[in-house]
């Protein structure tokens, strides 16, 4: 009997997990406030700290979960772990995109190179704990630390140098997708772009005058 509730308790606490992980494929990475939080913050700096501020805020539940033993506590440090790993894309996506517009984020990477040192501290420091049940969020835990990597090394690039990358790849974006479109359409929006282009040059050329006929501008009339 006691070996068959062992087994009914880990097939339950398998399914739970499972079932936890499967929800978590339908759940925002944010919270509705935070979201909210998010369209607010339409400085870029402001955004990244918050940004910075949010992962935190994941990284300090993982932490809060694992220090207690309990059944069924993988499924929320999977979770979060997961959510985490997104901010920090959403970070690098924000980062870029203000780049993208030639706007200063000195204040906000700075935010996020301090706060990501933290965080990869803290990751590493969970991965050599090494749980028991690491086994079931490991792969996310490895993510994370993979991802905060990544967008450390991101950070501590030169903004010119990496404004000048950006460009450089939706350059090359643009080219593969103008290769890729058929060669009508490639035609007809240059066509169209031709004709706009000719018509604001026409628009030009037919400003009225404020002249009447005859009457020419000042520094034109003969002199007296």
């Amino acid at each position: 009997m006691r070996q068959r509730g062992a087994a009914v308790a880990l097939l339950s606490s398998t399914l739970l997990f499972y079932a936890g992980n499967g929800a978590a494929q339908d759940r925002d990475f944010l919270t509705p406030n935070e979201i909210d939080q998010v369209r607010l913050a339409q400085d870029p700096n402001q955004r990244l700290a918050l940004y910075v501020k949010l992962a935190r805020q994941r990284l300090d539940l993982v932490q809060q979960y694992l220090a207690k033993d309990k059944a069924g506590r993988s499924i929320f440090v999977h979770n979060y772990l997961e959510d985490y790993t997104h901010i920090i894309e959403a970070i690098d996506s924000a980062a870029d995109d203000a780049l993208r517009h030639k706007k200063d984020i000195d204040a906000g990477t700075i935010a996020v190179l301090n706060g990501e040192k933290d965080f990869l501290a803290t990751l590493n420091k969970i991965q050599e704990s090494n749980p028991h049940d690491m086994d079931r969020f490991k792969f996310v835990l490895d993510e994370a630390i993979d991802t905060t990597s990544d967008s450390q090394e991101l950070s501590k690039e030169d903004s010119r140098k990496r404004s000048g990358d950006l460009a450089s790849e939706d350059s090359k974006e643009k080219k593969e997708r103008d290769a890729m479109m058929p060669a009508n359409e490639v035609k007809a929006r240059k066509k169209a772009a031709d004709a706009e282009q000719q018509q604001e040059q026409e628009q030009k050329r037919k400003i009225p005058s404020l002249y009447r006929p005859g009457e020419k501008p000042a520094d034109q009339q003969p002199p007296l």
